[in-house]
């Protein structure tokens, strides 16, 4: 998983992969259900009559790539610490329309309460998930890292990477902090492609391999020239892609990124190039459609 082949002949930053044992998932857990719950759930208070335990399943209403089991176990027993779960279907898994995945057992009304944050959670990264695997089937099998982008929404960042992962793709930068990539307005600012290399080059963080992103060939003969460890071809069409390819030094990876789809990720994987990054497995992601059905009183 991850790669259409091949292993991208570039480093990824030593932070990834991106998991969710990270002590920021809670936090975004507890965030969401307080943004939904606030001072109390009046429906649940109103209508339920009585205290005891339940039961319930979430079911797929679509064909998906499932992510996300754990964050619905999890915002579950945020509610019920002995909430129980029997997983029907595994993370990574592709499920069809009427498919249960997850069966639960909790305090009814934490079943209620938690509901919607737990179905957002999963329905959110299930579509990422989903979408993910769209581009790594698109790729058919050809020797190119797949990778995301920071265009995630924001305080959702980790969430959303690691969805990426469960859907076969690898995660790029996971923030500005683990790794040098010289954009355009960087470019504008230092005073060309030339000279922004080189003053990374003789910064502090001179040691991290320097990766600049070019628009046009020209900016590409200058960032060879300069020395960039990757050069990001962004915005170019397959043919000036493959035409990067053929002059391109020995050894130095390349990464076509912007306006990369579903319908054009094979166009670009056949190009030769080492890497492909596509903000849409984050940006232009649907949700997946599930749903929450509850089956009753737990006897006893």
């Amino acid at each position: 998983m991850g790669q259409c082949g091949g292993s991208g002949a570039f480093p990824l930053p030593a932070r990834t992969p991106v998991d969710l044992d990270s002590a920021l998932i809670d936090p975004i857990i507890d965030s969401a259900l307080r943004e939904d719950q606030g001072d109390g759930d009046r429906t649940t208070e109103s209508v339920l009559g009585r205290d005891g335990r339940a039961r319930a399943r979430i079911v797929a209403r679509q064909t998906a790539v499932i992510a996300g089991l754990d964050l619905v176990e999890r915002t579950f027993r945020r509610l019920d610490p002995e909430c129980g779960s029997v997983r029907e279907a595994e993370e990574g898994s592709r499920v069809g329309p009427g498919r249960t995945v997850i069966r639960l057992a909790a305090e009814a009304a934490a079943l209620l309460t938690g509901e919607r944050t737990a179905l957002n959670f999963l329905q959110h990264l299930s579509g990422i998930a989903t979408r993910t695997a769209e581009y790594v089937d698109a790729c058919g099998g050809r020797p190119v890292l797949l990778l995301d982008t920071r265009k995630t929404t924001p305080g959702l960042r980790h969430l959303e990477k690691y969805a990426v992962r469960v859907g076969g793709a690898r995660n790029h930068r996971l923030g500005l902090f683990d790794g040098i990539l010289i954009k355009e307005n960087h470019q504008v600012l230092a005073g060309g492609v030339g000279a922004a290399v080189r003053r990374a080059r003789e910064s502090k963080r001179g040691a991290m391999p320097i990766q600049v992103e070019v628009g046009t060939l020209a900016e590409y003969d200058e960032a060879v020239r300069a020395g960039a460890d990757l050069i990001l071809l962004d915005n170019l069409p397959p043919e000036a892609v493959r035409e990067a390819v053929r002059r391109r030094p020995a050894g130095l990876p390349l990464e076509a990124s912007g306006g990369i789809t579903p319908e054009n990720v094979g166009a670009y994987a056949e190009t030769g190039v080492n890497r492909i990054s596509a903000g849409g497995l984050t940006h232009s992601a649907t949700w997946a459609d599930f749903s929450m059905e509850v089956d009753g009183w737990e006897a006893g």
